[in-house]
């Protein structure tokens, strides 16, 4: 007999890029050459000292339970690295540390949500925002980014969500931003911090992109005024230092939040491993050089894929001024063939050619606002994209082609 699972086990969405990934995988697998451009990971090795700092912490038999709220060498970089990078005046008691960014969204919504309250969410939005709120019964209300705004957020949506939801409790910002690559720039947080400033309104800053900034700088709302009192910020070492598989991240928060979310920690995972944690201080102390290196890589890459997409006829896109996605509209494309833009995605990887695929995502996998767009990663060799630019226009002109993969996959059928 099959067990019987909650309400929220039977609902709950993931992440669809792990979904695509295994799919890309299977079809490697089985002898298809495959671009993979739908996972956000660093093509990189992880960077030098991390890697050294943790093979030593191993052979030193640092390997035990540690402080829940993340080992001081750990916690004393990161704040140095806010005030060195980002000009935010922060001490240890202001840094907790745990499996990377995401965890920091149930954490946050676990310390100050409770079941009924809204959350502003703009959108197209990172996937696991709406699941993670969904654990605490809150509500998701979604504004949408603009293509012709640069996809920023606006004040002007902050107020009306504040005006008209019946128990407005906070907002998730995130820039630069998954999945679009727009960037926030200072003169929008200025303005939402005007507007929440000394309200019972928390921001949730997911800023696992910080160093990823191909225009200007990386702006934070934990700058401005009075902010850091209403504000948990989350970090990451996966994109930053190609760390994604160790697992490992940081948020700043006032004092008294972050000794929650460390109870949060305790009763949960326990702690971060403590050899992880010297790697990641390694990182933050030694590696900024060859992490600026990996940046500069990345911004000819994003530029690559960007330049090269704005010349396939019903591809409007521009470069993106921040994060190592690039996300065009291509409902005119989805317009002539009958299909939806995740069915696009999956055409181009599956159907498009028995030989040859290129692994990306549709913008609905990131909400509503999502549709009629493609999300790509730059987490390939500069070759292998330009392998997948010169195969996607012949990919969009085989008509019969996509009329076999809709008879096959009905669902991906355009309706509207």
């Amino acid at each position: 007999m099959t067990p019987r699972l909650s309400y929220l086990a039977q609902n709950l969405n993931t992440e669809t890029a792990f979904s695509v990934l295994a799919e890309a995988r299977a079809l490697k697998a089985k002898g298809k050459d495959v671009v993979e451009l739908e996972i956000g990971d660093s093509p990189f090795p992880s960077t030098n000292h991390a890697k050294l700092a943790g093979i030593e912490a191993i052979a030193r038999n640092i390997t035990g339970y540690c402080p829940s709220l993340g080992i001081p060498e750990l916690r004393e970089a990161a704040a140095a690295m806010m005030g060195r990078e980002f000009g935010v005046k922060v001490g240890p008691e202001n840094i907790v540390v745990a499996s990377g960014a995401k965890p920091f969204e149930t954490y946050f919504a676990e310390v100050f949500l409770e079941p009924g309250d809204g959350v502003l969410i703009f959108s197209p939005h990172f996937p696991t925002y709406t699941p993670n709120l969904d654990r605490r019964g809150v509500r998701s209300v979604f504004a949408p980014l603009k293509h012709e705004n640069q996809f920023r957020p606006t004040a002007k949506d902050v107020e009306h969500f504040l005006a008209t939801d019946p128990k407005p409790r906070a907002i998730f910002l995130n820039f630069p931003h998954n999945p679009t690559g727009g960037v926030a720039e200072e003169a929008d947080l200025k303005a939402i911090a005007d507007v929440v400033r000394g309200t019972d309104t928390l921001v949730f800053s997911d800023e696992p992109y910080c160093h990823m900034i191909w225009e200007g700088r990386h702006e934070t709302i934990l700058s401005q005024p009075g902010m850091l009192d209403q504000t948990l910020a989350a970090y990451t070492f996966s994109k930053s230092y190609s760390m994604s598989g160790w697992r490992i991240g940081f948020a700043v928060a006032h004092p008294e939040v972050v000794t929650s979310v460390g109870k949060l920690i305790n009763t949960s995972m326990s702690c971060s491993p403590p050899f992880v944690q010297l790697a990641a201080a390694a990182a933050l102390k030694h590696d900024h050089a060859q992490r600026d290196e990996y940046m500069d890589l990345f911004r000819r890459k994003v530029h690559l894929l960007s330049d090269g997409l704005a010349k396939i006829p019903g591809v409007n896109v521009n470069r993106p001024k921040g994060t190592f996605y690039v996300f065009p509209e291509v409902s005119e494309i989805c317009n002539r063939l009958g299909i939806t833009s995740h069915g696009l995605a999956m055409y181009t990887l599956k159907g498009a050619d028995d030989h040859f695929g290129v692994a990306c995502l549709g913008g609905e996998c990131f909400g509503e606002a999502g549709k009629g767009f493609l999300r790509f990663s730059c987490a390939e060799p500069d070759h292998r994209i330009e392998q997948a630019l010169e195969f996607l226009p012949e990919a969009f002109a085989r008509q019969d082609r996509v009329d076999k993969f809709l008879v096959e996959n009905p669902q991906f059928r355009l309706n509207a």
